[in-house]
């Protein structure tokens, strides 16, 4: 952003430049979005988006960086509950819950998530998914060196990538291939597949 909005209309105006910039990628693609384009869905001048957004790449950056921190922020607040050790013998758990906080958050905007999954390149989303990444991965070391029973695997770190790594591109394929497969199903061969990897 060019500068910071001070006075609550021009807050508010900036959130509708950020909104029609998601919209218009959400409804009409990548090709689409331009600061003219954007203007128009926000209903303000361009002369008053650029005051604030000196081109549409400001203006994407913003929508991405607010997309990954929101599901960011699902993902960890779910896990951070669910993540904890239980008493209930089912050692895996925390493998079923990543997937599930995973699935639920990238379900919330298909469209969009395919728009920056798929028309985008890929540097444009590579430090935000990271971030989201370490922050999973770093939670769910924790639970691997807390609980050491339950892993054959000697690295936790490692571990964690690992799973992961794989779970984050199980989830985006089942939300943007839409495979038709019960979601439920889903999560327990999920849960099959890091039992074994455990187990080995």
């Amino acid at each position: 952003m060019r500068k910071q909005p001070r006075q609550a209309r021009s807050k508010a105006m900036v959130e509708r430049i950020i909104e029609a910039g998601r919209r218009v990628l959400t409804e009409e693609g990548y090709d689409a979005l331009t600061t003219n384009r954007v203007a128009v869905v926000a209903e303000v001048s361009p002369g008053s988006l650029y005051q604030y957004f000196p081109d549409k790449t400001s203006i994407l950056d913003e929508v991405i960086e607010r997309y990954w921190d929101e599901v960011s922020e699902r993902v960890t607040a779910s896990l951070a509950d669910r993540i904890a050790p239980t008493d209930d013998g089912d050692d895996l758990a925390a493998a079923r819950a990543i997937t599930d906080a995973l699935l639920a958050a990238l379900e919330t905007d298909p469209n969009l998530l395919r728009v920056l999954s798929e028309e985008l390149p890929a540097a444009r989303n590579r430090r935000r998914r990271a971030t989201l990444e370490r922050r999973v991965r770093d939670l769910l070391s924790t639970y691997l060196t807390l609980r050491p029973e339950i892993s054959s695997r000697p690295d936790p770190s490692l571990t964690a990538w690992v799973m992961v790594i794989a779970l984050e591109n199980l989830a985006l394929r089942w939300v943007l291939d839409a495979p038709g497969f019960d979601r439920d199903r889903l999560l327990d061969e999920i849960v099959a597949l890091v039992g074994g990897y455990l187990a080995s």
